[in-house]
């Protein structure tokens, strides 16, 4: 039997917590279907929220690493991570057991 590690599962419930905010999900959506980095003003002007209430979300969102931030002069660019697209849903299977499954 593979079972989650105690560490793999506090990691997963941080993810997941992390995504478990519309509007987190909302900036992480709209980051993640522009074609290059984005910065912050634009993501702030499409959530129709606070500066800092998106600047906030975006320091939740890099801290579990599902975004990269990077300076430009005065202002911050934004991207997804691209090992979000498969850790995660590698995550997720794992703690389903879908390999497992898919084997019986």
């Amino acid at each position: 039997m593979n079972t989650l590690t105690q560490t793999q599962a506090d990691n997963y419930a941080r993810w997941f917590r992390c995504l478990a905010d519309a509007t987190r999900l909302r900036i992480l959506n709209f980051i993640a279907h522009a074609d290059s980095a984005v910065r912050v003003g634009d993501i702030v002007e499409s959530m129709d929220r606070s500066q800092s209430t998106v600047s906030r979300h975006l320091q939740v969102l890099a801290d579990e690493q599902f975004i990269l931030t990077e300076p430009d002069g005065v202002r911050t660019l934004v991207r997804i991570n691209p090992s979000c697209m498969t850790e995660l849903p590698e995550a997720a299977a794992r703690i389903m057991a879908v390999s497992r499954a898919a084997e019986k």
